[in-house]
């Protein structure tokens, strides 16, 4: 996807030579938005999941059963809008522990012993489901449908690789005072473009505070690097957006102050399907 909002900008506040490096990083992306009349359904947030025989509804061990956040349809989604090695097929489910059953209990993405708190199923295609009931100890969120279209997705400026491209080996962005002028007219662009938190399925993430990226990372290396350190960067920089979803009054999901939900998973995971290695952050 070579023509999108992101790539005008750069066309008109960049010199050519930055302009190229940082439309190199612009990857396609599916935004879910509410289904229209006649419109195919490609996505559903809350009602109940579909499950194949013989598998339990997910649970926190300890804890409690995980809230059904949304699920997607893979065939359904705008090719265009996804990398190749997205799944072609089948349905993604995704749950997570929203405190309903224990409001004690939260999810972090700073301790190993929660990760139970979220978790993705991967349901191949033409596999035997049926209607799962609601543990009753939940309250299921009401069921919203979702269309979808294909657009353009940038990276957060604070991740490696956009530092790279528009300031070269730098490890952090300067003050503000100090930012080259001739960047000034796109960072300004760049923020009236990041205004809202959608619901979406891969590209890059839209964060509410900062990039997810780093927050996974960090967690994975167990805290212990700072900010621009190479180490943290190479594992940010293997970190890709499986799904987003934010906050939605119609479907009374509120995550922390009007926050979202993050699943990231690595490369390779994604090229085999491992969903169970997708890991959350939630921003708010």
């Amino acid at each position: 996807m070579t023509d999108g909002p992101y790539s005008r900008l750069a066309a008109e506040h960049l010199p050519d030579d930055l302009a190229q490096r940082w439309t190199a990083l612009l990857h396609p992306c599916v935004r879910l938005r509410r289904a229209e009349a006649d419109e195919q359904v490609v996505a559903v947030l809350g009602g109940a999941p579909e499950l194949p025989a013989g598998v339990a509804w997910p649970e926190w061990p300890g804890y409690g059963p995980l809230c059904f956040v949304a699920s997607v349809r893979c065939a359904a989604l705008p090719r265009d809008g996804l990398v190749e090695e997205f799944p072609r097929d089948g349905t993604l489910l995704f749950f997570y522990f929203d405190g309903q059953a224990d409001e004690d209990a939260f999810v972090s993405v700073d301790d190993p012993e929660t990760r139970a708190g979220a978790q993705v199923l991967y349901v191949p295609e033409n596999t035997p489901v049926l209607p799962a009931d609601t543990p009753p100890v939940l309250e299921a969120f009401p069921r919203v449908e979702l269309g979808a279209d294909a657009e353009q997705s940038a990276p957060d400026l604070w991740l490696p690789q956009a530092r790279r491209a528009l300031l070269g080996d730098s490890r952090q962005w300067p003050r503000p005072r100090d930012t080259p002028a001739e960047l000034k007219p796109f960072l300004r662009g760049f923020g009236r473009l990041r205004t809202r938190i959608d619901h979406q399925i891969g590209g890059h993430a839209v964060p509410v505070q900062g990039p997810v990226e780093y927050e996974i990372a960090n967690a994975v290396l167990g805290g212990m690097y700072e900010w621009g350190d190479e180490p943290l960067d190479r594992e940010a920089e293997r970190w890709v957006l499986l799904a987003q979803f934010g906050s939605d009054s119609e479907a009374k999901m509120t995550w922390a102050e009007e926050g979202a939900l993050y699943w990231l998973i690595r490369s390779e995971d994604l090229t085999a399907h491992r969903f169970d290695q997708a890991r959350l952050t939630m921003q708010s």
